[in-house]
């Protein structure tokens, strides 16, 4: 059989133009470290690097919220935990007050109750950098408890947000509440009210049982405030703890996905250069065959 010039020369020239496309090709594939550029090239592999990555993006996400949520539990702690000192100080003085000192003693005592009331409440309003209320439910935008100075003692303090809980996901089904609310300090409020008016009553008789009683009774107050501000507490202690193991185990699972993704989505260098060298050794084989053919005639074998 016999083979045209032109036909050989198209079957070689096709020969050397696929191994260049196969270099240059490789070559892509060092440049970018992938060893696929194209899912076409392996279509399972891609299958499965897709549902790594789609995974990596929800596990990043629930870590951001997981940031996000322990840094607001951290701040309520801290803000409830200031609370919790204030309602201390707030019930060693009643007990004092109670004990019928001097009319003199007790009066005195209004002042720090007052300081007190006062720094309960504006930790209850804590407004975040955005100017949302922390202590308000879902009602971020309305002050936690509210102050009606036209109410008698002992109505003046109002809760004003809600009981919803803000969910945030921080796992697959898995969400925290972002907040807690106060609505047991606004009871607390107004019986330091009566208390606070009870001490600053020019007629205050130190020795009246009704006057002990009221004091008395602003003590249980306080007790059930503390309780339920201690149990807060606990709880986002609780909260905290839960979203650093969750955390952990997400970081877990990453890394697993990562390594995962390496070796699926990563070229191997060694069998890379290998290559390389193989098609490189074709290729030149190629234009020599191809230089040394395309000077033959006829007459050589003559």
């Amino acid at each position: 059989m016999r083979i045209s010039s032109n036909q050989y020369q198209s079957v070689v020239l096709l020969a050397m133009q696929n191994s260049s496309a196969g270099m240059s090709e490789l070559l892509q594939k060092m440049s970018s470290g992938k060893s696929m550029l194209a899912p076409s090239e392996n279509p399972i592999a891609s299958v499965r690097l897709l549902r790594l990555q789609r995974e990596e993006a929800s596990l990043a996400q629930y870590r951001d919220n997981i940031g996000a949520l322990k840094s607001q539990l951290s701040k309520n702690e801290t803000l409830l935990d200031g609370v919790s000192a204030n309602l201390r100080d707030a019930r060693d003085l009643l007990v004092a007050a109670a004990n019928q000192p001097p009319a003199e003693d007790i009066k005195a005592m209004a002042a720090p109750l007052i300081s007190l009331r006062d720094s309960i409440l504006y930790a209850a309003n804590t407004q975040d950098s955005e100017g949302r209320y922390l202590f308000s439910g879902s009602a971020v935008n309305s002050q936690s408890i509210v102050y009606d100075a036209k109410q008698p003692e002992g109505s003046r303090y109002r809760f004003n947000g809600n009981q919803d809980k803000q969910l945030m996901t921080v796992g697959e089904g898995v969400t925290q509440a972002s907040n807690v609310t106060v609505e047991a300090l606004a009871p607390l409020l107004n019986q330091l009210d009566k208390a606070i008016a009870a001490m600053q009553d020019p007629k205050l008789d130190s020795k009246d049982p009704a006057v002990g009683a009221t004091f008395r009774g602003v003590m249980d107050g306080v007790d059930a405030a503390l309780s339920n501000v201690s149990g807060t507490i606990s709880e986002l202690g609780g909260a905290q703890n839960v979203l650093k193991t969750l955390d952990g185990n997400h970081d877990s699972v990453s890394l697993a996905n990562q390594q995962s993704m390496l070796e699926l989505g990563s070229l191997d260098y060694g069998t890379a250069f290998m290559d390389m060298n193989t098609m490189s050794m074709a290729l030149q084989a190629s234009q020599k065959a191809y230089g040394k053919v395309s000077q033959l005639t006829l007459f050589d074998v003559i």
